[in-house]
């Protein structure tokens, strides 16, 4: 018999999306061949990704090759007027929905990080949800907003800062870090769901709690937290983004290496047993994106009551210091830290996992 040859895909893209989207579609369908990644320029992408060529898209000649567009969802449209103008006319926008299916059955596949969807509906018990979605008055408008479920409130994020109000809830009001938002984003609605709706609260129950953005949601809907309470589930995290070679390649785009340094430091001083477990979980290629999670009330105030004493010490350890800078940085090493606290936590906690759900 004479070889079948198999059909042929290039990957627009280069980074983490692109790359769990070579390693699903290796694994799943064996009948395609991943020739290799292609980026507008080669400046800060890797020569090789997956073992795969990264060709610079002007360098690329075969136009009968079907393009999979695997990068954030914000520049698809800007990838598309490139491609057509340079002749590429077969190819497909790989957004947050498909991507979110594909790694879903990827981790089924491989039998890691397990679906939220395939835990199974008994009593149809509905938990007390209460999720907050981070909103700041600087963000851009929605193309493609969706209606918020009623289990989702906006908080709105940094409202120490303006006299603007884009939520009832503010992250400004009770006990808080508002002032902290340009380095914390996100995480200082974190912050006051912790102390404003989880500290001393002892009639917790059954209830769940959780961060999303306004663009950047857990694909959760109201028959899935069916689930939650019948399976006893303890934190929902998204699917894991993944890295070459492993999830230091996050923080080295990210984070300065004096910041992972004070990091280093406060997990040292703070929580050493978790700096000890830390070289094993970062020699890994998963991470935890986004700062996004929903999870039982007591799971996430132990959570805020490790993190945010280590957050509060790197600003102390960071040059310049924390409250000399407005940079973003510590909602970054947040991922980090959330990635290290469950993956250390993994064996004792029933995690389950699902998509994300990418607005632009």
């Amino acid at each position: 018999m004479g070889r079948i040859e198999k059909m042929q895909l290039a990957i627009f893209g280069a980074k983490s999306i692109a790359l769990g989207v070579c390693k699903a579609i290796r694994e799943l369908y064996k009948e395609f061949e991943v020739v290799g990644f292609l980026v507008s320029n080669k400046f800060e992408n890797p020569d090789t990704l997956a073992g795969l060529p990264v060709y610079e898209l002007s360098h690329f000649k075969d136009k009968n090759v079907c393009i999979l567009i695997a990068t954030p969802e914000d520049v698809q449209e800007g990838i598309v007027r490139s491609l057509e103008d340079y002749g590429f006319h077969n190819h497909i926008c790989v957004n947050s929905e498909k991507e979110s299916a594909l790694m879903e059955k990827y981790y089924t596949q491989i039998g890691i990080f397990q679906p939220l969807q395939m835990l199974s509906i008994g009593r149809n018990i509905l938990s007390e949800t209460q999720v907050y979605m981070a909103k700041s008055h600087k963000d851009k408008p929605l193309k493609n907003e969706k209606r918020l479920p009623v289990w989702v409130i906006p908080i709105q994020v940094g409202a120490s800062f303006t006299q603007e109000r884009i939520a009832e809830v503010l992250d400004c009001n009770g006990e808080n870090i508002s002032h902290k938002n340009a380095n914390y984003s996100e995480l200082t609605a974190l912050y006051w769901i912790w102390k404003n709706c989880l500290f001393g609260n002892k009639d917790k129950g059954n209830k769940y709690y959780g961060l999303f953005h306004y663009r950047r949601w857990l694909n959760v809907s109201d028959e899935n937290q069916k689930r939650i309470v019948d399976s006893d589930v303890d934190v929902i995290l998204p699917f894991p983004t993944i890295y070459e070679p492993d999830i230091s390649e996050h923080h080295a785009r990210y984070i300065k290496e004096s910041d992972w340094d004070a990091m280093l430091q406060a997990l040292r001083e703070l929580a050493p047993e978790y700096y000890g477990a830390y070289n094993e979980i970062f020699a890994q290629e998963y991470l935890y994106n986004y700062n996004i999670l929903i999870a039982k009330a007591d799971v996430l105030e132990r959570y805020c009551k490790w993190l945010f004493p280590i957050l509060e010490r790197v600003e102390e350890l960071s040059v310049p210091k924390g409250s000399e800078r407005a940079d973003r940085y510590m909602g970054y090493i947040g991922e980090n830290l959330l990635t290290l606290y469950f993956m250390y936590h993994k064996k004792e906690m029933n995690i389950v996992y699902t998509g994300r759900v990418m607005l632009t």
